[in-house]
Order: structure tokens, then sequence, then C-alpha cells
């Protein structure tokens, strides 16, 4: 089983590292579902030897309906993050009735593999009134993997929608389960079939937020200790 922990912090990529973890997603703003990270600390994480640091890629919070112009932005962070030593970047377009926006989609991942870089598609996914035919779509497009809870707010609560998306994919994309993930239910999401586990490090370290500045967060040894070990 491969893990990807998605981490805000150069701190979360060294517990990755330390971990033995394959794969970090590096967002910033983890409260809203991640969006695109700076580019020093895209460039600090990447230069920690044998982790792929994938970048998420996404400008605005609310929704993944994105305009020509915030197409061409996301472009030129895609630059951005690629000259630094990034693994792959982390994206989904859709159109206003949340189905697959295919142009955008292919502009932005034929930009990105032109750098050679990995594609995800992540959890605007679960947002598709179909998935078997978003996924069809997806793959037809070349995204390397898809990112997803089985359209419900928890991975293990759409473990029958993620069972069925990896017996269509029938190994043509890589389907990696996320939200919600912990040792509870990690050995049943590994048993669906899919490629890899996604779940967050971090733990808040304050729980009040009076002038609207966030919380806090710290990444957590013992979350990643708990799932890893299950699988050793």
């Amino acid at each position: 089983m491969i893990f990807e922990v998605c981490i805000d912090s150069y701190e979360g990529a060294l517990l990755a590292k330390e971990h033995e973890v394959k794969r970090v997603e590096l967002c910033s703003a983890l409260s809203v579902g991640g969006l695109t990270p700076s580019i020093a600390l895209a460039k600090k994480c990447s230069e920690i030897e044998g982790l792929e640091v994938h970048a998420m890629v996404r400008s605005l919070e609310g929704n993944f309906v994105y305009s020509d112009a915030v197409i061409e932005l996301l472009k030129q962070d895609i630059e951005s993050l690629a000259a630094v030593g990034i693994s792959g970047v982390v994206f989904g377009c859709l159109s206003p009735n949340h189905e697959i926006d295919i142009p955008s989609n292919k502009a932005l991942l034929d930009f990105s593999k032109n750098m050679n870089l990995e594609v995800t598609f992540h959890r605007a996914f679960d947002y598709v009134p179909n998935p078997i035919t978003s996924l069809e779509q997806i793959i037809q497009l070349g995204f390397d993997r898809i990112l997803t809870s089985g359209t419900k707010p928890r991975a293990i609560e759409g473990i029958e929608t993620i069972i069925q998306l990896v017996k269509t994919a029938n190994g043509r994309i890589q389907i990696m389960a996320g939200s919600g993930v912990s040792s509870d239910h990690a050995i049943d999401l590994a048993s669906t079939g899919i490629d890899a586990l996604h779940f967050t490090s971090h733990q808040f370290v304050s729980q009040t937020d009076e002038l609207g500045m966030g919380k806090r967060s710290i990444p957590d040894p013992q979350k990643i200790e708990s799932i890893i070990q299950l699988f050793k």
C-alpha cells in the first residue's frame, strides 16, 4: 500500500520522510480543502531526498469552476512549482453543473505533462453527479490517479462507490482513497483494491479563532504511526 500524507509545512514533510512515506500532497489552507502552497515551501520540501512532493494547484476556495484567466494563472503556478523540483501536481476543474470540465483539465494536464509532472485529479471528483462516467473521462484525459472519498464526506462512508471505481478502472488509473482516513478503517479501505491511502498528519493546537486568523495545527506522528503500523 502506498501512503500519501497531506501536509502544509516543512515539519510535516520531515515527519513523512521519517516514517518512509512515499509521497506527500503539499497544500496551504487545509481548512478549506487545500490551496496552492508557496513556492519557497515547495522548494524546501522538494529538497528532502527520497520524498515525492505533489503540490495542490488551486487558487480559489469554494468550488472548482475556473475562468480562462484563472486557468492561465494556474499554469503559471505549475511552471513555478515545476522549476523548484516537485514531482507532481494536484488539481481538478468542474463545470457549473459539477461535471468534468474537459477543456480546462486538458489544458492544465497537457501543460503539466510537458514539464514531466505526474497529475492527480483531486476531490473535486467527489462532487460529480455520475462517478463512473467521470472516471472514464478522467482516464481518457490521461490523469495518473484520482483522489476520492467515494463522493461522501468520509472515505469509509463512500466505500461501496470506491469498490465500484476500482473495478471499473481495472488498472487503467490509480485510485487513492482519502478524507477522514484513520487507523479505525484503513484496513477496510485497503481491502477495496485501491492503490494508495491519503490522510492528513496534523492536529490542532489552538481551538479558538476569535479574530478570524485560523486555527494553528502541528504534525501528528501518532496518527501516521497508527495507520502505517497496520500494514507491517
